[in-house]
């Protein structure tokens, strides 16, 4: 496959991805599943709500998560991968797993 620089797209990627909390954000939706906001925030301890909030906004504008509001008391909301979101699992597994050799390769020096 040839890739030409000036037509890669890599970039448009990674205007998806990242960022330090996007990938955990969406391998804990990938992989665990729907969530509520309150579940995200106790499986990411480290993320401020207000950070959590925005990085799920640009998810969802993204189009790759969705925001479900059910209408109770007090207001319900989950937040779930998309049909498009899902292309998104191979990509990340496989960096996730780059990332495991790269930090074996880096404590081996």
């Amino acid at each position: 496959m040839e890739v030409q620089p000036s037509l890669c797209k890599v970039e448009e990627t990674l205007s998806i991805i990242s960022g330090k909390w996007k990938p955990i954000i969406l391998l804990h939706l990938l992989y665990g599943g729907t969530k509520r906001f309150s579940e995200l925030k106790q499986l990411i301890p480290s993320i401020t709500q207000k950070m959590l909030t925005n990085q799920l906004r640009e998810l969802e504008e993204a189009g790759v998560i969705r925001r479900v509001v059910y209408p109770q008391v007090p207001p319900k909301v989950e937040y779930s991968v998309t049909e498009y979101g899902e292309t998104l699992k191979t990509l990340l597994f496989k960096m996730h797993e780059w990332g495991i050799a790269h930090v074996d390769r880096l404590n081996q020096d």
